[in-house]
């Protein structure tokens, strides 16, 4: 059976040795112990895929406990059809989430491009120009 360390994932996941002990403490990976008081960690390639869709799910913006509800999903009986109804519910509310999020974020650009247009007519009757930095934002936005 291939087994990975700490170091080992830590490196093929870019992220650190306590961002994953981080997920153990959470109960999304749980190693098997070794050496004196047990105290070198020994990973599954069972933890290294419960590790993989942590990522992804943190990726996602999932939250921990949503991400160890879908992982521990994976635990139970082998009947597919619950677990992929929970993971649909929980990708759905999380899309509502985002998509208010979404919303959010265009409503508060228009009231910043509103706020920089007043500055710019501002200035423009002041007879000065706006500084470099802002022509290449606003070169740039409107690419």
């Amino acid at each position: 059976m291939l087994t990975y360390t700490i170091t080992d994932l830590a490196r093929e996941f870019d992220i650190t040795p306590r961002a994953i002990r981080f997920y153990e403490d959470q109960g999304l990976l749980t190693p098997a112990r070794e050496g004196p008081g047990g105290r070198h960690r020994v990973y599954t390639g069972q933890d290294r895929t419960r590790l993989k869709l942590t990522l992804r799910g943190k990726r996602l913006g999932l939250t921990l406990s949503e991400i160890k509800s879908i992982l521990d999903l994976y635990e139970s009986p082998k009947d597919t059809v619950p677990q992929l109804k929970v993971f649909l519910e929980t990708l759905s509310q999380h899309r509502q989430v985002l998509e208010q999020q979404l919303e959010d974020l265009h409503a508060t650009l228009d009231e910043v491009s509103q706020h920089e247009a007043q500055c710019l007519a501002l200035l423009e009757a002041a007879g000065e120009s706006a500084p470099p930095s802002v022509r290449r934002v606003k070169t740039a936005a409107s690419h």
